[in-house]
């Protein structure tokens, strides 16, 4: 039976043949997107590239972006929506 921290589905498993014959189960990481801006779809600076239980560990500041859509929206959509935004009013 596989360790407590194995038995989830969120890992991948990989049926691998030793040296000897035997074959074994081995368990690879989650595989976790690289953060991407909702609009444009380009990678974010500024946010890492973890897993969510990774994330988790990290100070608030490492984890957000301070400036308003922070984390959903890279610096050039956010600034085309502020000027958009305030055009319309």
């Amino acid at each position: 039976m596989p360790r407590p921290h194995l038995r989830t589905r969120s890992k991948k498993r990989l049926k691998v043949t030793l040296p000897s014959g035997r074959s074994q189960i081995h368990y690879e990481k989650e595989i976790v997107p690289t953060p991407s801006c909702s609009m444009c779809g380009q990678q974010l600076s500024g946010m890492q590239h973890l897993t969510p239980v990774e994330i988790r560990k990290l100070n608030r500041s490492k984890r957000r972006i301070g400036r308003p859509y922070g984390g959903q929206l890279c610096g050039k959509c956010l600034k085309n929506a502020l000027k958009q935004a305030a055009r319309a009013k």
